[in-house]
């Protein structure tokens, strides 16, 4: 697994999850407080998120299936895009996991140099 797979995870990681969280607070602008001005960022945000996630999906799912991870764990890494703030923590996991097997694939690569 080379390092840009790790990396571009990570970026969409957080740019799905700063989006999201944007979009709840817009929400609860918009829904809860009755404010006005939330109607068209609500929209904006709502589908910059959307199509932003189905690149994380992607990256995601690339990702899981190059560090071998079970099911269930890929499941939850695909859903956190859903939950406001759980990419943060998900993506902080996954990156310490992920960067052990970069440096063994990289270890393993110079030794047969």
């Amino acid at each position: 697994m080379k390092k840009s797979v790790l990396t571009r995870y990570r970026v969409m990681a957080y740019i799905t999850a700063v989006l999201l969280v944007l979009l709840t607070v817009g929400v609860i602008g918009k829904r809860l407080l009755g404010l006005d001005g939330f109607d068209s960022f609500v929209t904006v945000v709502g589908i910059a998120h959307g199509w932003l996630y189905v690149l994380y999906l992607i990256f995601a799912f690339d990702l899981g299936s190059k560090m071998k991870m079970p099911v269930g764990r890929q499941l939850w890494v695909l859903l956190a895009g859903t939950i406001p703030t759980a990419a943060f923590f998900v993506e902080r996991r996954v990156t310490r996991e992920a960067e052990p097997l970069i440096a063994k694939q990289a270890d393993a690569a110079a030794a047969t140099a």
